[in-house]
């Protein structure tokens, strides 16, 4: 789902209810104005169900929309102020829609990068072994000199040049897996600055949407916990739950050891005091900037690192093909001489 479209069509939503519209009416305008798609799909069966007068709670249980998104619909409804939550909603998800478009931006130009030393290390590696690597051993052979030590080198690291494609290969495919599987980049890249600081974001972000609204901090934990994508994080969620359960009271406590929530974190929302939802949304609007900052940071220095990477790729692999030209180029240049 993106995000943005998703913020766009809740602020659309929630100024045609504030106008009276509705809330059928108002998915089935806004619907036939989406492209098509998972996201238009989901609304115009939910529009459906709708009008079809089944209750708001069945009509959405089976809808394939985030968790989030229907608990606090369902929310909305009940406290009667369903715009409002709607433009919540809208906020939380354009948000995380700013910070995951930078943080793919960051990771987008390194697979590039990685993909296209693949081709060329794979190019070089086929035009070796089919066209000149044959061509060569037989001129060597029947030669009769003394090779110079770089081209004695190269040939020997030539026989095996078919493992630098395959290196940059697996190492591509890796990378490209632990950015583009939810569960492998829950797992690995919360361990990365920009990555951890945008899930502390997120987490706060949520709690305090849903506290705002009048959910308890146990069932706001509970409901993030399911939600998080990261295990340390969801870790971290249990054991707060569990020491809420003991009946720990203050946050400072409760969140006193984690995994991936750092001491500042705790320490923001511990000093709101009472006011738990003022504290998660401080602590939201921290790390959603730190997270920023790091992103932009990590951009401007992957762009020299990767470039600096292709080109040693090529000019390590294009240095032992040249290598291979040294006898014929001095066997020329005595021909000439004399």
């Amino acid at each position: 789902m993106k995000y943005d479209e998703f913020a766009f069509f809740n602020q659309q939503l929630a100024a045609m209810l504030r106008d009276g519209i509705p809330l059928e009416g108002a998915l089935r305008r806004l619907c036939q104005e989406m492209r098509a798609g998972t996201l238009r799909t989901e609304l115009q069966a939910l529009e459906a169900e709708l009008a079809k007068g089944t209750p708001m709670a069945a009509a959405l249980a089976p809808r394939q929309l985030p968790e989030l998104y229907k608990r606090m619909i369902l929310v909305g409804v009940k406290s009667g102020d369903l715009p409002g939550a709607l433009t919540m909603l809208a906020d939380y998800f354009q948000r995380q829609n700013n910070v995951w478009t930078r943080l793919k931006s960051m990771m987008t130009y390194p697979l590039i990068v990685m993909f296209v030393a693949f081709v060329i290390s794979t190019a070089l590696a086929f035009i070796w072994t089919c066209v000149i690597g044959p061509s060569m051993q037989n001129v060597f052979g029947g030669m009769g000199v003394r090779l110079p030590a770089a081209t004695i080198f190269a040939f020997s690291t030539l026989q095996a040049i078919w493992v630098f494609p395959v290196i940059l290969g697996i190492l591509f495919g890796l990378v490209a897996a632990v950015i583009f599987v939810p569960g492998l980049r829950g797992k690995y890249l919360w361990r990365l600055p920009a990555f951890k600081e945008a899930t502390v974001s997120r987490i706060a972000a949520a709690l305090a949407l849903l506290m705002k609204n009048g959910v308890s901090l146990p069932d706001s934990i509970g409901l993030v916990e399911k939600l998080e994508s990261s295990a340390a994080a969801a870790a971290d969620l249990h054991q707060w739950q569990k020491k809420l359960a003991t009946g720990t009271a203050k946050f400072s406590e409760v969140a006193a050891s984690n995994r991936l929530i750092p001491p500042l974190f705790v320490w923001v929302v511990a000093s709101a005091g009472e006011d738990l939802t003022a504290g998660f949304n401080r602590a939201a609007e921290i790390y959603h900037s730190r997270a920023l900052y790091r992103t932009e940071v990590a951009l401007y220095s992957v762009l020299p690192i990767a470039s600096l990477f292709l080109g040693v790729v090529v000019l390590s692999q294009a240095f032992l093909v040249i290598s291979m030209f040294l006898p014929l180029i001095a066997m020329l240049n005595n021909l000439s001489g004399s």
